[in-house]
């Protein structure tokens, strides 16, 4: 059934969202699997069975080589690295991407900057070489996220990379680059996906500033070759039909038909370019497994579990946050997370959170839980709050949403109270001194660069049991965005990771000293949520929450690359605010309920699209006041159900 145009939101061939957590699947791969990776899958195929081999899969794969880890191996530094320090890493990406001789993805929060840039412009000329006496053109689709406030000008992004190519470049080459926008969520995986056989992922964006200058970020991602590659091309397939369907259709433009008394938060905004301008096609082509070259399994391939989610694009379902959550409850020993955070994004300059905002009480009371139960260890590395990286302003790149470790044990701990009853302040702290172990990330000199910038952390990484780890885009804190990763189901290379990554950051990193027992026991009773609100995000709430987006991107010194929302009147950002008591949608819901299904329209007149959509219609505006307000209701109905 559908409630929108015939799609209750943006892809209606997923169907229902009932449809999409009923129906359960079998994958013939999941054998051998791990307790922890035989938790993740059978979360996976009984309430994402619809969404099999597209947000989630069993698959195989090889790591090569060590984890691609920045700043590398400077743990032990006692003082800053030196110009050039990790030069190698987008040297890496760019040799990966000039593998390409049929199909090349490559996805990010946004377009490549600096020393970046320079060696995919190289990656493009070595892909035009090969291609040389081919049949057919090479294609490339390059997708980035609209960032509140920041649209990503796809025109300028394809005139940069390819102004050294030869003219000739568009009879070898097809290349397309897209960025969205649909409520509060887009694109935030890393995703280099060459020939269905070579994958660059993990947590790294683009950036010049961020990772090659000084006092750069922590992050981590990792090159893997084998069938699991197939899973990032399909991932990409259908934001790009998203894109599609949004700039070709008027199927799922709700956004722009409602009417001017029921706004929401933002709209969505959609932005593509092609190459050659009058040789491609407006849309690129969807992936498909045969359109590469077959190979057979690697000898050498251990199991992986692809696993991704496309935030507000679909209403309720988020596989790779069942995966998680299930990998926690499996644990039986110890559960180590590298994070840039676990608390949620805080009013700029403050320790308070966004209106909206909570914590990720899912996940705490599942660590809560196994401490309690089991007495599972749990050791967390967390960025310092505030980091920045590069030189730049807290403005324009800032690592650390503002918490400390005391908070976040004391989260944890809190969770542990809520769901065992009669629980002794004295037992609860045993597990605080016994069990959780929660620290700052640092250097052998400290947490702190010599001009005083501390050590700031981007990793998205966790090991359970020392025999499954998972690397890749998605944060553990709230917040709805498109993400993929992979879990690595292997003892053996879970090891590996662990000693050339984890121990020597734990190493230097724990200490002892960023997490006080009785701070965390005082603690216990702080509400660390943000304002929980019957309505809808305030304007000012909003704004508040495109600055903090935008902290993490405007570091990228290509600025010509981005727009501004006030360049396209379609596009403003911020709606007029009104209270829908009778919907009592809830920002803090956004994991669970797409909060576009009624969206905004700006004050101060309609766009084009609007305009048209009303007059072909001519609907009158109560009466779709009224339709609008019993769908959103319906879909809580469903939601509720579920």
């Amino acid at each position: 059934s559908s409630l929108f145009c015939g799609a209750e939101f943006p892809f209606e061939c997923f169907g229902s969202s009932k449809e999409q957590t009923l129906k359960e699947v079998e994958d013939l791969d999941a054998v051998e699997l791990s307790h922890v990776g035989n938790a993740a899958y059978d979360a996976l195929r009984r309430k994402h069975g619809w969404h099999h081999d597209k947000l989630w899969n069993v698959t195989s794969g090889k790591v090569i080589g060590e984890v691609h880890q920045t700043p590398m191996r400077s743990w032990a530094a006692t003082e800053d690295l030196a110009d050039g320090h990790d030069d190698w890493f987008p040297e890496k990406m760019g040799e990966i991407m000039s593998r390409t001789k049929v199909w090349c993805d490559i996805m990010s929060l946004g377009p490549p900057d600096g020393l970046f840039l320079e060696k995919m412009k190289e990656a493009l000329k070595t892909i035009y070489d090969n291609a040389e006496g081919s049949d057919k053109k090479v294609t490339i689709r390059m997708m980035f996220g609209n960032i509140v406030g920041m649209p990503v000008n796809c025109d300028r992004v394809i005139k940069k990379l390819t102004e050294d190519l030869p003219q000739d470049a568009g009879e070898r080459i097809n290349m397309w680059v897209g960025a969205w926008r649909f409520g509060c969520s887009w694109n935030h995986a890393k995703i280099i996906a060459v020939d269905g056989r070579y994958l660059h992922t993990g947590g790294h964006n683009l950036w010049d500033y961020h990772y090659l200058k000084h006092n750069p970020v922590h992050d981590l991602s990792l090159e893997m070759e084998g069938r699991v590659t197939h899973d990032g091309h399909i991932f990409a397939n259908d934001q790009w039909f998203f894109i599609e369907k949004k700039q070709s259709t008027c199927i799922g433009q709700m956004a722009e038909n409602i009417p001017d008394a029921l706004p929401l938060i933002w709209k969505t905004r959609v932005i593509i370019s092609e190459f050659p301008r009058n040789g491609a096609t407006e849309f690129p082509p969807m992936y498909k497994k045969d359109l590469v070259p077959h190979y057979d399994r690697l000898d050498s391939a251990m199991p992986v579990i692809s696993v991704g989610r496309y935030g507000a694009l679909l209403p309720v379902a988020r596989p790779a946050d069942d995966a998680f959550l299930a990998m926690i409850l499996s644990a039986k020993t110890i559960i180590r997370l590298g994070l840039q955070d676990l608390g949620p994004v805080c009013i700029p300059g403050t320790k308070q959170a966004l209106p909206g905002c909570t914590w990720p009480h899912t996940y705490l009371n599942a660590l809560g839980k196994v401490i309690w139960e089991r007495g599972v260890d749990v050791e967390i590395v967390l960025s310092n709050p505030g980091s920045i990286p590069g030189g730049l302003g807290p403005t324009e790149a800032c690592y650390g949403n503002g918490w400390s470790c005391v908070d976040v044990a004391a989260e944890i701990i809190k969770s542990i109270r809520k769901q065992f009853k009669d629980v002794d302040d004295d037992d609860l702290r045993k597990k605080v001194s016994d069990n959780l172990r929660v620290c700052f990330i640092k250097h052998a000199h400290g947490k702190a660069y010599s001009n005083g910038g501390t050590v700031g952390m981007h990793a998205k990484h966790f090991i359970v049991d020392d025999v499954c780890t998972y690397i890749g885009s998605q944060n553990l804190y709230v917040c709805d965005l498109a993400e993929w990763g992979v879990i690595i189901d292997d003892e053996a290379q879970t090891k590996k990771i662990m000693e050339d990554y984890w121990y020597p950051m734990w190493e230097v990193s724990y200490l002892g000293q960023d997490c006080n027992v009785q701070e965390v026991m005082d603690g216990l009773d702080i509400d660390r949520d943000g304002e929980t609100t019957s309505h809808y995000m305030s304007s000012e709430g909003a704004k508040l929450m495109a600055q903090a987006a935008q902290a993490e991107a405007k570091g990228s010194n290509m600025a010509e690359f981005y727009g501004t929302e006030e360049e396209d009147d379609e596009d403003d950002i911020i709606a007029p605010v009104i209270e829908v008591e009778k919907v009592g949608v809830d920002l803090s819901r956004n994991l669970e309920l797409n909060l576009d299904v009624v969206t905004g329209i700006k004050e101060g007149g309609k766009s084009k699209v609007e305009e048209k959509a009303i007059s072909d219609t001519k609907v009158d505006t109560e009466k779709e006041k009224t339709e609008v307000e019993e769908k959103a209701v319906s879909i809580e109905k469903v939601d509720t159900e579920e």
